[in-house]
Parts: structure tokens; sequence; C-alpha cells
């Protein structure tokens, strides 16, 4: 079974950075994508990044492009998203989210439910 942990949330005030991590583990199929999701207070949970575990492609929702790397460390197992002048709106409940993949899915578009998620770390940007 897949298993996913976020780590690195905190409080930052407008304009700072965080860096957040996945560490997976559990991962038996040959193919995963592994995305990163929000969900702020009164607000639908959205996709914000996500990576294919063995192609090098990256895609993010339209309000982070820009601001937000997400990256790899294959080595560890372990997904970041860096995360650089925070706004307000920013703040949420980021969590990381997996599914198997096939060799060339696209992992921002495919219709396959994301069915492995972390607990969640929170984000808080002050204005």
């Amino acid at each position: 079974q897949v298993q996913l942990v976020e780590s690195g949330g905190g409080s930052v005030q407008a304009g700072g950075s965080l860096r957040l991590s996945c560490a997976a583990s559990g991962f038996s199929a040959a193919h995963y994508c592994v995305g990163w999701f929000r969900q702020a207070p009164g607000s639908e949970r959205e996709g914000v990044a996500a990576v294919h575990t063995t192609r090098n492609l990256t895609e993010y929702t339209d309000s982070v492009k820009g601001r937000f790397t997400l990256s790899r460390d294959n080595a560890k197992n372990i997904v970041y998203l860096q995360m650089s002048n925070l706004i307000p709106d920013d703040t949420a409940m980021y969590y990381c989210a997996a599914h198997w993949a096939f060799r060339d899915g696209n992992c921002f578009t495919s219709p396959v439910p994301y069915d492995y998620w972390g607990q969640g770390t929170q984000v808080t940007v002050s204005s």
C-alpha cells in the first residue's frame, strides 16, 4: 500500500517562501502520478501541481505558475513543492496524493482518480 506523509508547512508573511515535502513509500506499480492539492476554508479542494514519477514533466494550476516549483528526489523518494512569493490566498491545508499511471500518462489532465492521500500540512500566509 502506498503511504504519503507531508511536512514543511507553517506560517509566513506575504512574500515569504516555504518548501513542502511529500515522503512516499509502497510504490509497487511501474508508474505513478504524484500531485499536490490544497483546500482553504470555504473553498473546494483544488489541484496545485502534479508530476509523473518516471517522466521529467510537471504541471501547475494557473494561480501558482511562476511562484511554485515541483521537484523530485528519486533517491529519497520525496516530492517537494517549493513555494515562493506567497500570498494570503495561498493559505490552505496542502495535501499530496498519488495514483497509478501509464508510461506516457499526463498527470494533470488524467481522469484517473487520486486514491492515495496524505494527512496534509497547514500553510498560513499573513498580509
